[in-house]
């Protein structure tokens, strides 16, 4: 298990404590790696882990100064190749992703079914814990349209995946893109993952801390989206299909701006 941090100290007790209860009703050998950027919160961060640690829980932190390099994927990446274990999962510090899911959305991948899985808002028994507003609706709604054609899952852009770390290495050669958010999208393309399944998760509302998603990243997910095209389709092909999923990408968002309009 593998969570990016960047100032998620009052999270990481109660993250930590849910994960191992979960898992040890899954009967799952569990190594948590808290892969913490330089921040204002890291030595917070740092107290908590070690004092989960002298409890029993296997727990430890890497904590990357600046000079180490910066941002979620890449510490993702580092912690996944750090793991003891062949499988590896990854999962937001804020608890919007239940630590009690852990065990679901790593089964496809533990018993072969799945080379990839994903935990998903956008299939049955999947969905929001909390009313999110209409603008972040429509822009979610437009970004997945945009991505589903790299990965056929219904939310390509989780942050919550599972895959084996052999499967891992095939993407060594493709030149795996660390900068942004979206690197469960990035690994399922360059992975070249041929089976991916979804596994139905309720997504929360953030417990403490604050977002950060910025229009930077935005910029950084369709700079992402372009690289990941050209990759899987060819440049020709991913000009038409860019264009196809444009008008898409406008089609549901003028019967989202309708529903909510009418």
């Amino acid at each position: 298990m593998v969570v990016p941090a960047y100032d998620e100290a009052p999270n990481i007790r109660p993250l930590t404590e849910r994960l191992f209860a979960a898992t040890r009703k899954a009967k799952l050998d569990t190594e948590l790696i808290i892969a913490d950027d330089e921040s204002k919160g890291s030595d917070a961060t740092r107290a908590v882990v070690e004092k989960l640690a002298s409890e029993g829980y296997r727990v430890r932190l890497h904590h990357r100064r600046r000079s180490e390099g910066r941002g979620l994927s890449s510490a993702v990446l580092l912690g996944f190749h750090q793991a003891t274990h062949d499988v590896v999962l990854c999962m937001d510090a804020d608890l919007q992703h239940e630590p009690e899911s852990v065990p679901d959305v790593a089964g496809p991948v533990l018993a072969e079914a799945a080379e990839f899985a994903v935990g998903s808002r956008n299939v049955g028994g999947g969905g929001l814990g909390f009313e999110w507003s209409v603008v972040r609706q429509i822009i979610s709604a437009g970004a997945t349209s945009l991505a589903w054609p790299l990965s056929g899952s219904s939310d390509p852009m989780s942050g919550f995946f599972c895959l084996r770390k052999t499967t891992l290495a095939r993407g060594a050669s493709s030149g795996i893109n660390a900068t942004g958010f979206k690197i469960g999208l990035e690994l399922m393309v360059r992975c070249r993952c041929k089976t991916v399944q979804d596994v139905p998760i309720t997504f929360q509302e953030r417990v403490a801390g604050e977002s950060k998603l910025s229009m930077k990243q935005n910029v950084l997910y369709v700079r992402q989206l372009a690289s990941l095209y050209v990759f899987k389709f060819g440049l020709v092909t991913m000009v038409s299909v860019l264009l196809l999923l444009v008008v898409l990408a406008l089609a549901v968002l003028r019967a989202l701006l309708l529903k909510f309009l009418l």
